[in-house]
């Protein structure tokens, strides 16, 4: 099992609210980098495709409320992964997050793909240290 975990980040919001914005795939548009695009999305899914990379689809698998997001794999993508948004409640207006990806890459993918990934996802964390959240 390969895992990749970006950065932990603080968020300047409150865990709640941080939780039901990440909960709805519409607004990870905004968190995407210049590399994303085809980005379409709906409450539970998305796609989009990394440039140099594949098309990826996403669909929310489960919740718990404030605390754990857990994202599969959806439709045409060229490995079956496991995201995790991980949040954690500092104080009543600060949250800490990380994500945690999981598959089974054979060697050759996981060699090709860790670097690119690991980029993305910590673009991803660090947008998220800056979004609205409204």
């Amino acid at each position: 099992m390969t895992s990749i975990e970006s950065e932990k980040v603080e968020i300047n919001h409150p865990t709640e609210k941080v939780f039901n914005w990440l909960s709805n795939f519409n607004n990870y548009q905004k968190l995407m980098p210049a590399q994303v695009s085809g980005f379409a999305s709906t409450e539970n899914d998305c796609s989009f495709t990394i440039s140099g990379m594949a098309t990826i689809g996403m669909k929310i698998l489960d919740k718990t409320p404030n605390s754990h997001i857990r994202i599969g794999s959806n439709g045409k993508v060229p490995f079956d992964f496991i995201l995790h948004v991980r949040l954690n409640s500092v104080s009543a207006d600060k949250t800490t997050s990380r994500l945690v990806f999981e598959a089974e890459l054979n060697p050759m993918l996981k060699m090709m793909l860790e670097k690119p990934l690991t980029n993305f996802f910590n673009l991803l964390a660090e947008k998220m240290k800056d979004a609205s959240y409204s």
